[in-house]
């Protein structure tokens, strides 16, 4: 089995009240997860390589915490496209 180390130095979150970040967050945290447990993504990134910049593109961010979850799944997805070898 191959181990994947995922290190986020920081995340800036300007627009999100503080009551909806820890939304935004678990739902980055479980896309992000889902995304690097599957096998065959795993193994295309089994090899070491750094991104440090990723551009994502603009992500509509709706109101509350039901869009907090939203905007976190579709950051997790965007990232997890933009790692791909």
């Amino acid at each position: 089995m191959s181990h994947i180390r995922v290190t986020i130095d920081r995340i800036v979150l300007k627009g999100i009240s503080a009551g909806d970040e820890r939304a935004l967050v678990e739902a980055l945290q479980t896309q992000l997860t889902e995304a690097l447990s599957d096998p065959a993504q795993r193994a295309a990134w089994a090899r070491s390589h750094r991104t440090p910049v990723l551009k994502l593109g603009q992500i509509p961010l709706e109101t509350g915490a039901a869009g907090a979850r939203k905007f976190g799944r579709q950051v997790g997805r965007a990232v997890s496209r933009g790692l791909k070898p």
